[in-house]
């Protein structure tokens, strides 16, 4: 995944990821320690990738001025159009399970301009024919103003593309040793695949070593947790 992530970072640009995202941060990194070297990467309270002095405030200020290129995002559900929920599944007024809430996702989704959208887990319960509640919406009517919005779905099992047309997920590629039936089977609504669909360029071994080594040192400052399950002691 972090390397799906990575190969979509452009040299110059200017990636933020924001809390309790350890892959895209692996992600980020590892473009900047490759291909992309004058991008500038924004980790949230990380001691060396956090710019800003005055809280998170400053950073939603960044943000609506237009500053950021590319920024991830996640979703306790999943749609085939795109929307995130981050409140709750179920009825509002007495969910099943509650989510911590959207803070700051939904502007979040419309300012920057690309937004990788991103999942640990592939499951039925996440991927969902249509979220409960719609936090992010994956698209807007024409007459509102939205500069970036959803660009890839990342996955343990694949990379979807979003079809702008349809405002719909569209499968680019599906990861080495993924069946389709496999992706079927673990996805809540019926797939779409883009023609030229294949399998994901696996990791290179350059890739791997970065990862494993500046990757991980960087990231473990922020995420110990992540990096030691990740990568190990």
């Amino acid at each position: 995944m972090a390397c799906a992530i990575a190969r979509e970072v452009r040299d110059g640009e200017t990636v933020a990821v924001g809390t309790l995202a350890p892959i895209p941060a692996a992600g980020a990194l590892l473009a900047h320690f490759t291909h992309a070297p004058r991008a500038t990467v924004v980790i949230m309270n990380h001691p060396d990738y956090w710019p800003f002095r005055n809280g998170s405030k400053e950073f939603y200020d960044f943000a609506q001025r237009g500053k950021l290129d590319l920024f991830f995002l996640s979703g306790g559900q999943i749609d085939r159009h795109a929307n995130l929920n981050l409140i709750a599944v179920g009825d509002p007024a007495r969910p099943r399970v509650r989510f911590p809430g959207g803070a700051g996702a939904a502007m979040l989704y419309y300012l920057p301009r690309r937004v990788i959208v991103f999942r640990a887990e592939h499951a039925p319960r996440i991927f969902v024919e249509r979220v409960d509640t719609v936090a992010s919406p994956g698209s807007s009517p024409p007459d509102v103003v939205r500069p970036g919005g959803p660009w890839k779905v990342v996955t343990p099992l694949c990379v979807f593309g979003v079809d702008r047309t349809r405002a719909c997920l569209v499968v680019e590629s599906v990861h080495p040793g993924v069946t389709r039936d496999e992706c079927q089977r673990r996805t809540g609504f019926a797939l779409e695949y883009d023609p030229a669909a294949g399998v994901t360029p696996p990791p290179t071994a350059r890739e791997l070593d970065v990862l494993r080594t500046r990757v991980r040192a960087a990231v473990a400052t922020a995420y110990p947790r992540y990096a030691e399950a990740a990568f190990g002691r």
